[in-house]
């Protein structure tokens, strides 16, 4: 995917109703585009012009344009020399699918076609309308036969040479079975079956954040073989997690109270991950004032 030398990368994502521009747009403010849904077409050259001269530090603009704004039609094709003339290139993406395909997602939505009560008939009207748009598209993606999650990893991939690597943003996280277990939880693992240092009469007022804890904890030698298994897991789990696109991962270490074994395991875990690519790592003792 090539850009021009503007410091405006500007898209314009159309296409057939039913085709998944919903999709590629989230999937494009995912990757840093400033995303708007059905600008009036008109408006497009100012709204240019203003990112230009703003400091708002807009370089990357996203913009789905259809058949839903009636004007678009008859005046893309001026407004796009307009935007040429004043040296702002742009890239269009088409989205289509076969009329099978977009037949069985307007009924699965029970959505209404934006050009005609019958379904086959606004398509077959939508694509004679959309021709000339279609005709000047940089790229076409046919969607008939992509699950949203393998168009979400086609834009990704079409788009690497301008966005960043994207990093899974990690928590790991401590807490107390006795003060609830936590909702955003992804990864939840219990360790109340390691022995407790709160029985230990020296080291019950203290925390996982104490050396005589740790040494405690972590000289057991189930826990060394806890943390055997459990870092094979992460360091399996989390390169998929990062593949799958997704943004945040919580991993969430529970004991009793939340200040002894969870915050050694929690700090350990910690120590793991810290050096994964393409993590960031924040480490939350949920429960450990309590």
């Amino acid at each position: 995917m090539v850009f021009s030398s503007s410091s405006i990368h500007l898209l314009i994502v159309t296409g057939l109703s039913g085709s998944g521009k919903s999709t590629v747009i989230n999937a494009l403010e995912d990757i840093g585009f400033f995303c708007i849904d059905n600008m009036p077409v008109v408006l497009l050259p100012t709204f240019v012009e203003l990112l230009h001269q703003s400091s708002w530090n807009i370089n990357k603009v996203a913009i789905v344009m259809d058949v839903r704004e009636r004007r678009f039609l008859s005046e893309f094709p001026d407004v796009f020399k307009d935007l040429s003339e004043r040296g702002q290139q742009y890239h269009i993406i088409f989205l289509e699918a076969r009329d099978d395909v977009l037949i069985r997602r307007y009924k699965e939505t029970r959505r209404s076609h934006p050009m005609a009560e019958n379904p086959r008939e606004g398509i077959a009207r939508e694509r004679t309308a959309l021709g000339e748009l279609r005709s000047r598209a940089h790229r076409i993606i046919d969607t008939s036969d992509l699950t949203p999650h393998q168009l979400r990893d086609h834009i990704f991939e079409f788009f690497k040479d301008i966005v960043p690597k994207r990093k899974l943003k990690v928590t790991v996280m401590s807490f107390g079975y006795r003060h609830g277990t936590p909702s955003e939880a992804d990864v939840m693992m219990d360790v109340r079956f390691l022995p407790n240092p709160f029985f230990v009469e020296k080291l019950k007022k203290k925390t996982g954040m104490d050396k005589q804890v740790r040494e405690f904890v972590l000289g057991k030698e189930e826990t060394a073989e806890f943390l055997r298994r459990f870092q094979e897991l992460l360091l399996y789990l989390v390169p998929r997690y990062v593949e799958d696109g997704r943004s945040y991962l919580t991993v969430a270490i529970g004991c009793t109270g939340g200040i002894h074994r969870s915050v050694v395991l929690s700090e350990e875990v910690a120590r793991w991950l810290k050096d994964v690519e393409d993590c960031v790592l924040h480490v939350v003792h949920r429960d450990i004032e309590k």
